[in-house]
């Protein structure tokens, strides 16, 4: 299903300049990893296809920095290198943010381990060779992967992108997001964000949250907005109501929505995915500028 473009919701303060330049949105199950799933791991394939299908296309949108962007214990960016585990679901697998990172580093959450994991299906290469002496900006890039010019909209990749990783607490307010999502359109560069998050987890009584009959609304609102690339709707979600239905994506959704309000111009979502095989949502989308 591919949603409409939206009008533009505010003017860009870069001008010619587009901070951020596509996005794509996944959810972060242990089990989208095969190892972890086992036996199992055909009852995702089609999830994992979405999957692959969204960060093709983001970066094939040329960025020079790719931001993971997922739920954690704090809010904020987190220093490379890092390493998430996928230890506490019974695998002896680390997952690195970037192939040939110097150490071990930081911890990654949940949600930025698979996003770690997804970008190494697409060979995505190491972030900056040098280990910053304090924690840089949202999407900082390293002197390896400045450029002077952008290449258009939707090019091919010109060169390999960094990549850097942030957290939001999933119960982060309004103003906090905000200024996490200014961060992100700010930062004077082509980027393009994967947005790590899950719906509701009470569609049906074996779900992890059990039944709440409020679920199956609040995801098709969800997926409807991430069809149509829907600022207004994803900024509207109610956290309270969000935390009830334990929907993990609902806070780097909202960072999203304000990243792409604040870089301006106009939008197209495309929905690759929406099922709940487990009692909890998983949505899939694709954005593109306009």
């Amino acid at each position: 299903m591919t949603g409409s473009a939206r009008r533009r919701t505010g003017d860009s303060r870069y001008g010619e300049r587009v901070p951020l330049v596509a996005a794509a949105v996944c959810p972060h199950p242990p089990l989208l990893v095969p190892e972890v799933a086992g036996s199992a791991a055909p009852e995702l394939d089609d999830l994992r296809a979405a999957c692959d299908t969204a960060v093709r296309r983001l970066l094939a949108a040329g960025p020079d920095s790719v931001v993971l962007l997922g739920t954690g214990p704090v809010t904020g960016p987190i220093r490379t290198p890092a390493t998430g585990s996928l230890q506490p679901w019974g695998v002896d697998l680390d997952v690195p943010l970037a192939p040939g990172q110097p150490d071990r580093g930081a911890v990654l959450p949940l949600s930025l381990t698979i996003g770690a994991w997804l970008l190494t299906r697409h060979e995505t290469p190491p972030p900056a060779s040098t280990v910053p002496t304090s924690t840089p900006p949202v999407g900082t890039p390293s002197t390896s992967a400045t450029s002077n010019s952008a290449p258009p909209v939707g090019a091919p990749p010109t060169s390999t992108p960094t990549v850097t990783a942030v957290q939001v607490a999933a119960d982060a307010g309004p103003a906090e997001l905000a200024v996490l999502a200014d961060e992100v359109a700010a930062t004077g560069e082509r980027v393009a964000l994967l947005v790590l998050g899950d719906g509701s987890a009470c569609r049906g009584v074996t779900s992890p949250g059990y039944d709440d009959p409020r679920a199956l609304p609040y995801d098709q609102g969800v997926a409807a907005a991430l069809a149509d690339a829907d600022l207004d709707v994803l900024l509207d979600l109610d956290p309270v109501v969000s935390a009830e239905l334990k929907a993990a994506g609902r806070a780097p959704w909202q960072v999203l929505a304000g990243a792409a309000r604040a870089a301006g111009g106009g939008w197209r979502g495309e929905l690759l995915h929406h099922a709940a095989p487990y009692g909890v949502a998983y949505f899939v989308a694709s954005w593109e500028r306009v």
